[in-house]
């Protein structure tokens, strides 16, 4: 209320003084210039008192709610560019001041005027690629050579994690064993999937959201990879996938996945997959027509009298005439092996027969 009343007298100060200016203006050589003076001078110190605060409190609020909404790198960007268009219309003036008088200030007002609105508009545009701009230079100058040699990881790519690949969970296993080199990055937004995943009104997908959590956790504890969350965002497509995959073009960043539609999607368009079911096929363990194994047999196969069991990296064996074997372990023969859309599959004989 204090500072109300103050810029109110301020205002009616201020508009008094300009209504006395213009009471002696109009007055001239009048034979009543004191008294027009005097009524005009109270005129317009009533109309300051009365407006005084919109023209002061009322704009400075709205600038500050302005300024607080707008994100910090517009402002910098739009600061950057209304200092590029001042600076061109500096070095245009000397020109312009060569022009004849009226049209020398009408062109100098038009072109710092121009200039400025386009130097604003440039930077706003553009102010993404100007963050990754300045993002490089201060890691040039800041960072020591001494010290980008020792970190190794900045000697690899970062590399995106999807949504599946963590409620997977074999993510955590694998980034412990200290095979993927760089750093493991989880943007925001999968993050937040993640949180509305875990908050599904529906058990199973409730499930699935809070253990992706936990995995996501377990792996920030026990990776030997760096894990970092960081707010890395794009601009148009609303879908989790389609965010992703644009990022990963825009950084150059490979995907750690195990969904075949996002994988199929991402390679059509250029970038690069590592796919977890695809690493656990690479990784199983090769046999032979020929070979012998120990297996263990726990159920009946498709077929009749066929026994079923598993190696230790989940391969299934199928043993024909195994299924008397059923609950213990068995010497066995490979016959023959089948590459299949689900995996790798073993058909063996008993070595007793």
């Amino acid at each position: 209320m204090v500072v109300r009343i103050l810029f109110r007298l301020l205002g009616m100060v201020a508009f008094g003084a300009l209504g006395w200016q213009l009471g002696l203006l109009i007055a001239g050589s009048s034979q009543q210039v004191l008294p027009d003076v005097l009524a005009l001078t109270l005129l317009f110190a009533g109309i300051g008192f009365i407006i005084g605060p919109w023209l002061t409190i009322l704009p400075y609020r709205h600038l500050a709610q302005l300024l607080r909404s707008v994100p910090a790198e517009d402002l910098v960007s739009a600061t950057i560019g209304l200092i590029i268009g001042l600076i061109l219309s500096a070095l245009l003036s000397f020109p312009l001041s060569l022009l004849p008088g009226p049209l020398r200030s009408a062109l100098t007002l038009l072109t710092t005027g121009a200039l400025c609105y386009a130097g604003v508009a440039v930077m706003l545009v553009r102010r993404r690629e100007l963050g990754r701009l300045l993002s490089s230079i201060r890691i040039r100058l800041v960072e020591p050579e001494a010290d980008r040699a020792a970190d190794a990881r900045h000697e690899y790519p970062r590399i995106l994690l999807d949504t599946s690949a963590i409620i997977d969970g074999r993510i955590a296993d694998i980034s412990r064993t200290g095979f993927i080199m760089g750093t493991i990055v989880v943007p925001r937004f999968i993050l937040n999937e993640l949180q509305r995943i875990a908050d599904s009104p529906d058990p199973l997908r409730r499930n699935r959201g809070r253990r992706g959590l936990d995995m996501l956790n377990r792996l920030q504890k026990e990776s030997t990879t760096p894990v970092e969350i960081l707010d890395y965002d794009v601009d148009g497509p609303q879908q989790v996938d389609d965010r992703l995959i644009t990022l990963a073009k825009e950084k150059r960043w490979p995907v750690i996945t195990n969904d075949l539609n996002l994988n199929r999607v991402a390679q059509l368009q250029g970038v690069t997959v590592l796919n977890i079911n695809e690493l656990a096929n690479a990784v199983k363990t090769v046999v032979l027509p020929g070979e012998s194994l120990r297996v263990r047999l726990i159920q009946e196969g498709k077929e009749q009298g066929q026994g079923v069991g598993y190696l230790d990296d989940g391969t299934m064996i199928v043993v024909e005439n195994g299924r008397r074997y059923i609950g213990s372990s068995v010497e066995v023969t490979v016959t023959k092996v089948l590459q299949t859309a689900a995996g790798r599959m073993i058909f063996a004989a008993p070595n007793r027969d």
